[in-house]
């Protein structure tokens, strides 16, 4: 079905959810499914199942949230399958306005307070800018310079889960799923979307990934080019003085001024954004098999101002590709911090409350499904508009309705004058011993949009 051709917002998102359920099995997972992607659209606030239950079933709360429940945490269908139909459904809207350009890897976390939920460790989190107890998942976005789609999604199991029998079998993680570094499972990705024949792109990567010498071998191997930030530390030889061993920081210290250009490389927000960059060939000189290391460019950035530059990349592509090239698409990279503020910010990402394997990447390709629809109604839009403005009607809401853990209003010294009368029973959703005989009243769904079944 062609999306493009559909032209109500609420239609298209009908027609992409028809076209997402032809791949999650069961025909009892279609309302389900819908629902749950029209919750994480609408629905205000924390995007956990209760609050999207309230908002796509509100005349029926609770058998919603445990039909979204058992949909997201226990339903035997498969994220690769369903991330394949949004990748199908999503790209044409993003190639409208060029290829794919580039792959990126990256990873995101969640912090978390218990242990319990799968893949929680002490470890760094991003999110956080320190280590903390948190859950880290490894991704693959394909990209170009007008919108990026997260195409893989994987939890990294550390090394104490994966060997830990008891809390794997209370999280469920699959027997198939061992130990693997994030780089390893960054590669496994790649090496699926090759083999599912997705068009290639430049492999861009941060410096927790960039300064891996397996993972860059690993991707060149599979004649594939990459832009990959590395650290300062890097060992080094220039191909032009092939005698002397230093580190990245202490050969981009040495270049000459002429070395040294300004680029610009895309327009900002405000100003166009550009920098001083200058590249060399070198190839890196580990203690060991240095000889083996093929001929690199490093790409060194060292901003106006600064005392020391500030990024390093290590690049395969053809020599040949301009400099202005090769430092847009070693910039292109800034694409998937605006997926993770997308997905978590809009769409409710990390938002996912159960513990265990599947309900995690359950949630997670809900989200990603969502986004995508998000991206192919991008250009009907207006940019000053709300996102999911005049695409999809919410539901009425009792006025009453408080989530779970919502903090209750403050008591005030005279309840008459307070808009907010004082909640009964400690603010618990259950009732008193001899009062209310339900656990939300009943509301009138008569506004309901159309994809709502309840």
């Amino acid at each position: 079905m062609d999306l493009a051709t559909i032209t109500d917002g609420a239609d298209r998102f009908v027609a992409y959810i028809e076209e997402l359920t032809s791949v999650i099995g069961h025909a009892d997972r279609t309302g389900p499914l819908r629902d749950y992607c029209a919750g994480l659209l609408t629905a205000e606030g924390r995007k956990s199942v209760e609050p999207m239950a309230a908002v796509t079933a509100p005349a029926d709360v609770s058998a919603q949230h445990q039909k979204l429940l058992h949909f997201v945490g226990e339903g035997k269908w498969s994220d690769e399958r369903v991330l394949a139909k949004v990748r199908e459904l999503v790209m044409p809207a993003i190639e409208r306005h060029g290829p794919i350009e580039a792959w990126i890897i990256d990873d995101t976390s969640y912090p978390k307070q218990g242990t319990h939920s799968v893949g929680v460790h002490h470890q760094y989190c991003g999110q956080l800018g320190k280590q903390a107890n948190c859950q880290a998942a490894v991704t693959l976005s394909i990209a170009n310079h007008h919108a990026s789609l997260p195409i893989a999604y994987r939890l990294y199991l550390p090394k104490d889960w994966a060997d830990d029998a008891e809390r794997r079998n209370k999280a469920h993680v699959p027997e198939a799923i061992g130990f693997k570094t994030k780089p390893q499972i960054a590669l496994a990705q790649i090496r699926a979307a090759l083999a599912a024949g997705i068009a290639p792109g430049v492999v861009l990567m941060d410096a927790s990934y960039g300064t891996n010498s397996a993972l860059r071998a690993g991707i060149a191997a599979l004649a594939l080019a990459y832009v990959a930030a590395i650290l300062s530390t890097v060992k080094v030889r220039a191909v032009a003085d092939p005698d002397a061993r230093v580190s990245a920081r202490e050969l981009a210290l040495g270049l000459p001024k002429h070395a040294w250009r300004t680029i610009t490389w895309r327009d900002g927000s405000a100003d166009s954004l550009c920098s001083r960059f200058a590249r060399v060939r070198v190839r890196t000189a580990p203690i060991r098999g240095a000889a083996a290391r093929p001929e690199e460019t490093l790409l060194i950035e060292w901003p106006r101002g600064e005392a020391a530059p500030t990024k390093y990349w290590l690049s395969n592509v053809d020599r040949k590709i301009s400099f202005r090239e090769l430092v847009d698409i070693a910039k292109m990279r800034w694409r998937i911090e605006r997926d993770y503020q997308d997905l978590k910010q809009e769409i409710g990402l990390g938002h996912y409350e159960g513990r265990g394997w599947r309900g995690f990447h359950h949630h997670a390709t809900l989200c990603i499904a969502a986004y995508g629809f998000l991206i192919s109604e991008r250009e009907t839009i207006p940019p000053s508009a709300p996102r999911l403005a005049g695409m999809l009607a919410k539901p009425a809401i009792s006025g009453g309705y408080r989530p779970r853990g919502a903090a209750a209003p403050d008591a005030a010294p005279r309840p008459k004058l307070h808009r907010d009368a004082p909640l009964r029973n400690s603010g618990r959703h259950r009732p008193d011993a001899a009062a209310l005989p339900m656990l939300r009243p009943q509301v009138s769904t008569k506004h309901a949009t159309k994809f709502m079944t309840q």
